[in-house]
């Protein structure tokens, strides 16, 4: 193993190096810097030439100058490493260093919800294959996959910031409209349970009339100027939530699970009241920690101390069961911060921003307001980002799992009589994620890369806006300092792809 991590690393060094060069080159020979000061009309244009000729090298061909820029990146080894000047002579890499902060907060959401959600519903189409759910999922995913992410984005600041904002201002449903949602939502429900006609007709009624009612009460209450969950609520969604992770992870019939997840749900709802208490105003992220901890390894000793045997998916539902309710009981507090947050004057009654990571006008300590500001700066590009990555995964985890469901070692598990639970989670599951591994490290390794698009549109300063303004500017310095960390998570990504390849599937052997 060490012999083969070390020749991946080997062949990692000579990519990089050969990347780097070509890409250094490309541009170098590609852009003129001097172009502007030649067609001047200055009289001190002679003087500008031969000042930004010593600045920036412009007398030493191409490739003699790339391994002066790469003598101060191998500075890293020594603890000086040294990307070099901006053309505005700022230090690259405090550009750098300051940008990527931005692009994680933007691109890290966007990834993690695209996997998730992606990988969860494309199961749930190769399962449900030539369903009403899998016609649905599939028109869904060609339909977005086909949206330019540029088209996604305007579309999302006209009706999800600009329009909604003016809803804002009185926020009554329009009857019409409520039932029109009502049905469309009420025919999604419907595709997911699926079944027999009765049951999609009956599924279809129900969901109809709560979703109607719902949006006729929050027009009576004008919910959306001060919305909240309460504890009550937050109790129902939280049994709702125990029955579906006990149904997926071990089966109605696991009396034990269904009785840890009850447990865990209760303990989440005695937390309520001592967590409004210590989430103040000004409360910190310690505290958050500090109780994420408390309640996993609480959840952890109630799925185990709840059966003897296969303690492993009891504790799984337990755990999870009580994240997804605490997380309610987080999403509670946020909420009560909305009204205060809307009624300030920096935000002026539209929370819903389109510009920026942050409001610079908006001063305030209160932890809840500066982190609702954040959320609500991150909502639109992250939406966008995540609808677009959504589409790519929900296909290519569909088409994964439907070619290992016809293997011949599927086939005799069902034949053995292993539940067509134990048959997805545990067979067919782990080897459909081997060709999502390159997948998903290739885009967790592009989260610095930024999304040029999408930070363009919505007026964010991360890695992306620092390329194209490197290429713009023919900035040299600028440009390799942002590739190259995109190239080094690149290459590293390949090696951490093949070593989680022999960790998903035993028969895959690394040669020594």
């Amino acid at each position: 193993m060490l012999a083969y991590i070390g020749r991946r690393i080997s062949i990692a060094i000579l990519i990089l190096f050969g990347s780097t060069f070509i890409t250094y080159n490309l541009q170098a020979y590609a852009g003129d810097p001097l172009a502007e000061l030649r067609q001047s009309t200055e009289q001190n244009k002679q003087f500008l030439i031969d000042q930004l000729t010593k600045q920036l090298n412009l007398d030493v061909p191409p490739p003699a100058r790339y391994f002066m820029w790469l003598q101060g990146i191998l500075g890293v080894f020594t603890g000086n490493a040294d990307l070099g000047m901006t053309r505005n002579k700022l230090p690259v890499i405090d550009q750098v260093v300051a940008a990527i902060p931005t692009t994680v907060r933007l691109v890290t959401v966007s990834t993690v919800l695209a996997i998730v959600l992606g990988i969860t519903f494309g199961v749930l189409s190769a399962i449900r294959q030539y369903s009403r759910l899998d016609y649905s999922l599939t028109f869904v995913s060609f339909f977005l996959f086909s949206l330019p992410i540029f088209w996604v984005a305007v579309l999302l600041k006209e009706y999800m910031a600009i329009r909604f904002n003016d809803f804002l201002v009185n926020p009554v449903v329009d009857h019409i409209w409520a039932g029109g949602t009502a049905i469309v939502l009420a025919f999604v429900l419907a595709g997911f349970v699926g079944g027999s006609r009765r049951r999609v007709f009956a599924t279809f009624g129900v969901g109809f009339l709560i979703f109607f009612g719902a949006f006729e009460a929050m027009s009576a209450t004008l919910w959306l100027k001060d919305p909240s969950i309460g504890i009550i609520a937050i109790g129902v969604f939280g049994i709702g939530i125990a029955f579906g992770l006990t149904h997926v992870f071990t089966g109605l019939s696991n009396k034990k699970a269904l009785g840890a997840a009850f447990t865990s749900v209760g303990f989440s709802l005695g937390m309520y009241y001592p967590f409004q208490q210590l989430a103040k105003g000004d409360t910190n992220y310690m505290v958050f920690t500090a109780l994420a901890i408390t309640m996993l390894v609480v959840s952890y000793f109630i799925g185990y101390f709840f059966t003897k045997i296969d303690k492993g998916p009891v504790i799984r539902v337990a755990m999870l069961t009580a994240f997804f309710t605490s997380l309610l009981t987080v999403i509670d507090r946020v909420m009560q911060t909305w009204k205060p947050y809307t009624e300030l004057g920096a935000v002026a009654g539209r929370p819903i921003q389109t510009q920026g990571p942050v409001n610079i006008l908006l001063k305030s300590n209160d932890f809840w307001i500066n982190n609702l500001d954040l959320f609500t700066h991150i909502l639109l590009p992250t939406t966008a980002l995540t609808l677009i990555s959504f589409a790519g995964y929900l296909r290519f985890s569909r088409g994964s799992v439907l070619e290992v469901l016809s293997m011949d070692y599927i086939r005799t598990a069902r034949a053995k009589g292993v539940t067509e639970r134990e048959v997805i989670l545990r067979h067919a599951l782990r080897n459909a994620m081997i060709p999502l591994t390159t997948l998903i490290a290739f885009d967790i390794a592009g989260i610095l890369g930024g999304a040029l698009i999408t930070e363009s549109v919505f007026g964010w300063r991360g890695m992306g806006s620092l390329s194209i303004e490197a290429i713009q500017n023919q900035d040299l310095n600028l440009l390799m300092g942002t590739f190259s960390i995109t190239a080094f998570l690149a290459v590293m990504a390949t090696l951490a792809a093949d070593l989680i390849y022999s960790a998903l599937d035993p028969r895959i052997r690394i040669r020594k």
